[in-house]
């Protein structure tokens, strides 16, 4: 345990001392403003220097007081009394370096305190301000966290020890190492509350992205389920009408009563069409309570004897057997198992003309089983082209009940499609 405690210690450490990513680049206003604030805190300084020579802390000693200078004698000019001129390269020095003061804070802050701890002796008020300034930047901006703060107390050791001996003296509050280290606690505040608010924004940010992620998906998921709905409502149908549409065509002059019952199965099949169509559209119009009066409910295996009759219309022959369970089925696994049928008995009217199909429907435990095949297409037939995508689609909207399909030829050259899904949902 104690080994894992150092090596946590070790580990927290490493990161402590480890630099952060670097911010992003400087705008062109932030360099501006921070070279503004430079020059006018350099001006200030120089003014400070040149008009109030005398205004710096007077070091003092504890050894024994000179005697005072003897009076002039009479008619002897006075000597002027030599004014210490401050050092101009350091006074420039001390402010001048806060231009980049967030491009590079720890060298800045460490030209200004130089600078103002080698001219003690001159140092003004001004030059305690740019230190407060460059170290409250260090702790800020700079990459090196840990660095900055110890800096930040070598920096208050410093200036304790410089001012130690000033005239006159500095109350303990304000001498300038502790200005220096309130201004680094100042500082930590304002990067902690910095950091915090970065992190938020990165978790709001976070969260927005995978709310578009899920809006996306939701609308990706709701493309392919309207677009497999309008392919089982429109695909059976117009299959139908372009079956009996054929067969009016051919027997249209030898047989008008036969032409004329087609017509009407093309006619009963565009109506089916367009009733399904209107309830798919009414479902993608607007919430529960704007739908459109009139819709008739989705189909489910209640009306798979209207189903069987148009097919048989189209000249198919399709035998039923049906067996279900004694308690309802949930309207989603109705809809599915009648899509199932439908998607089977259009791809035998396409893709088998003249073959008979049959339809078998009955249940074994908690699934109910569904078997389509037909016996195959006459040879002279030519099958119609398709794409896959409907037997695809059937997959998906079982896979949501958690059921399967399987389809393939059977051997005695016909096809068979099998379904099996669960009589309950989740």
């Amino acid at each position: 345990m104690d080994t894992e405690d150092r090596r946590g210690w070790r580990q927290q450490l490493r990161d402590a001392l480890r630099p952060e990513a670097r911010p992003a680049p400087l705008s062109r206003g932030a360099v501006r403003v921070d070279v503004v604030l430079a020059v006018v805190l350099t001006v200030i300084a120089l003014i400070v220097a040149a008009r109030y020579p005398d205004s710096g802390p007077v070091q003092i000693t504890r050894d024994a007081p000179f005697p005072p200078p003897p009076p002039p004698a009479p008619g002897l000019p006075v000597p002027e009394e030599q004014s210490s001129s401050p050092v101009w390269p350091l006074v420039v020095l001390s402010a001048l370096p806060l231009a980049a003061r967030r491009r590079y804070p720890l060298a800045a802050f460490a030209v200004v305190l130089g600078a103002t701890l080698v001219m003690v002796d001159d140092a003004s008020w001004m030059n305690v301000v740019t230190c407060v300034i460059g170290a409250y930047s260090a702790v800020v901006h700079s990459r090196y966290r840990m660095r900055a703060m110890a800096g930040l107390v070598v920096a208050a050791v410093l200036a304790g020890l410089a001012f130690r001996r000033t005239e006159p003296i500095l109350p303990g509050w304000s001498s300038p190492a502790v200005v220096l280290l309130i201004a680094g606690v100042l500082a930590s505040l304002v990067r902690f509350w910095q950091r915090q608010l970065t992190a938020s924004r990165d978790r709001y940010a976070k969260l927005q992205r995978a709310q578009e992620e899920a809006t996306r998906r939701a609308i990706e998921e709701e493309r392919s389920r309207i677009a497999a709905e309008l392919h089982d409502v429109v695909t059976h149908n117009v299959s139908v009408m372009v079956i009996q549409a054929g067969a009016a065509r051919k027997v249209m002059d030898a047989a008008p009563e036969r032409s004329k019952a087609a017509l009407l199965a093309v006619e009963a099949g565009g109506r089916a069409a367009m009733a399904e169509l209107r309830h798919v559209m009414g479902l993608l119009a607007g919430p529960d309570h704007e739908r459109p009066d009139g819709l008739a409910p989705q189909p489910g295996l209640g009306q798979l004897d209207a189903l069987v009759e148009r097919v048989r219309g189209a000249g198919t022959p399709v035998h039923v057997a049906v067996s279900l369970p004694p308690d309802p089925l949930p309207p989603g696994v109705d809809l599915a198992a009648y899509r199932v049928v439908q998607e089977a008995l259009t791809n035998t009217i396409r893709h088998a003309p003249g073959a008979d199909a049959s339809v078998t429907i009955g249940y074994a435990d908690d699934c109910l089983e569904l078997e389509v095949t037909d016996t195959g297409g006459v040879r002279d037939a030519r099958p119609a082209e398709g794409n896959g995508r409907g037997l695809i689609g059937l997959r998906e909207r079982l896979a949501v009940y958690g059921g399967e399909l399987t389809a393939g030829p059977t051997l005695a050259g016909g096809y068979r499609i099998k379904a099996r899904v669960p009589r309950r949902t989740a």
